[in-house]
This record gives structure tokens, sequence and C-alpha cells, in this order.
């Protein structure tokens, strides 16, 4: 699949195409049905499949001091996009310039000119354009008179709600993994480059890969079930602490899997970690022996857990 640049022109192999529009962080169920649908446009009228996506967020352009959101970093947007079947993943970025761009400009220069679009498809609520002045209703009457046809896809809903990256951030921090593993249909994951640390955990018998959360939402602190996969394709069973190990100091944010049964070098290697099961918070313990024993008692609940969760 190839990944363009939205302020360049699309190759002309790609023109023509139907393009799946929005932010898409997270790619959940909403997102997947939007996806779903200009992939399925696509083929039965025998048309490259593209995804737009914006980056940064346009709510760390609006609101740089917002606390840290994100739920997919782009590349793993592009694996998610692929998967679903679409040919090209397409980044606009996100600046001043294109803040600027009225919501007709966008229709006529971006997706008619520079993309060469056949058709959009969306979801409901879409917005775009200068202050946000571009609406669904706006993309179907003028993309009509370019020859762009446009479809917005209604709201998944779950448990009689609508599907949002919103509430997925709200069971996050809440380590509540089941309703995010739910929404999103697979678990929340971090990637990252394993970094070198201070190996307190090696000395412990527990090796930890050390990981910096970087743009990522904060889930709840505490210690996780997890899974990670490795570059080279290999699935590991774990135990991670996430957030600043309180009984150590200085203190420091991390995400810290101990992966069972694996004695590799992983650092410098880039490594998903997803979030199976919440099992409690992070505490401070009195010695390293009552640490030890609770690390223990951890990895055995992960294990069970992760045992009953297919790869």
């Amino acid at each position: 699949m190839e990944r363009l640049d939205g302020g360049s022109a699309v190759p002309p192999s790609l023109r023509g195409g139907i393009v799946a529009l929005g932010n898409f962080d997270g790619f959940h169920r909403g997102h997947q049905a939007v996806v779903g649908r200009a992939v399925e446009i696509a083929r039965a009228e025998g048309r490259p499949a593209l995804v737009a996506t914006f980056d940064p967020h346009p709510v760390r352009f609006f609101k740089p001091s917002a606390p840290t959101f994100r739920l997919t970093t782009l590349a793993q947007r592009e694996r998610l996009f692929k998967a679903a079947g679409a040919d090209a993943m397409l980044v606009f970025h996100f600046d001043a310039e294109l803040a600027a761009v009225s919501a007709e400009d966008f229709i006529t220069q971006r997706l008619v000119g520079m993309i060469g679009a056949a058709g959009v498809v969306t979801g409901e609520d879409f917005t775009f354009g200068n202050r946000k002045r571009g609406t669904v209703a706006m993309l179907k009457s003028l993309g009509a008179a370019h020859g762009l046809s446009s479809e917005a896809v209604p709201p998944v809903e779950d448990e009689g709600q609508p599907v949002s990256s919103s509430r997925i951030r709200a069971a996050l921090q809440t380590g509540d993994c089941a309703t995010a593993t739910r929404l999103l249909t697979r678990p929340f994951a971090i990637e990252g480059i394993v970094q070198h640390g201070d190996k307190r955990g090696r000395t412990i018998g527990y090796p930890t890969a050390n990981i910096d959360m970087r743009n990522y939402l904060r889930p709840a602190y505490g210690i996780y079930a997890v899974r990670g996969r490795l570059a080279d394709g290999r699935i590991l069973d774990g135990a991670a602490n996430l957030g600043v190990r309180p009984t150590f100091d200085p203190p420091k944010e991390l995400l810290e899997p101990h992966f069972f049964d694996f004695s590799g070098d992983l650092y410098d290697q880039m490594v998903e970690v997803q979030l199976h099961a919440y099992l409690r918070s992070e505490a401070k313990f009195d010695s390293l022996d009552a640490l030890i024993a609770q690390m223990q008692r951890d990895c055995d609940k992960a294990r069970l857990i992760l045992a009953s969760t297919r790869p």
C-alpha cells in the first residue's frame, strides 16, 4: 500500500478513486464502517480505494497544550487501512495553511484537483475547511457539480450509544480494556522503540522492555496483561507496568512490558504492546522482596487471562 502526501498531486494510477475521508484516530468500528463502504464502492466500480487522514490531529494544531490523546500512530493506521482493503493512505499535513483552506476550495482544489477523486465517503458528522464550515450537505451539493459523488455513513452504535474515539479514551482512562477492545475490534496497542533503561528488572528476574509513551493517550496507570508483537512478527505474552514506577526514584513514565519466557535483546527494536486486561493500580512497596512477590502474582494472573485469548 502506498502512503501519499495530501499536499501533492496523486499519481495517475490512483486518480479516479473512492476516498474515505476522516481523522480515523483509533480506527474503531465507526471508522471501519466508513472505510469499508469506500472500499465496497471502489471494488464495485473498479476504482482505487484511498483513505485520507490528518496528521497531526487538528485538535493538536488548534490546542497545542491539550493533554496527549492519540490512539494510533500513522504507521499503525497505515497497517489497519491496508488490512481493511485500501490501496493507499493519503496524509493531509494539518498546519496553518491547511486550516485556512475554505471548505469550497478543499472540495474543488484538493479532492477534485489534487486527488482527482471520483467519490468520497465520510461519517455523517464530518466537518472540514476553515472554521469547520464544510458539511456533508455541502460536500454532496458542491461535489456533484464537479462530478464528485459523496456518501455519509451513519454512526455505528454499541449498547445504544455511538461508537466514538472519546468513548474509547474514557474506557482506557478507567482501565476498562474490555470496552475499549470491543469498540476498537482489537486491543488498544502502544508501539515504540525499546530504550535502554536502568536495568533494575533484570537484576530481580523480571527484565522489561522500556517504551516511551510519546503522544499516545495515557490509559490508567497500573499493571496490565499484555501481548507484544515484535518487528519480525513474533508474538509474546507478558505483564507490563504502565506508569511512573513509584517504588523507584526518580519517577519516570514508561510502558515496561516483561515478556514471559523470553531472553533475547530487544534494544532499539520496534515493539507493539497490546493492553488486554487491567490487573491492578500502581503501588509503592516497602521492600524488593514484596515487589517481587507481587510481580509473580501479576504474571501468574496475566498468564491465565492471556491463555484464554487468541493472539
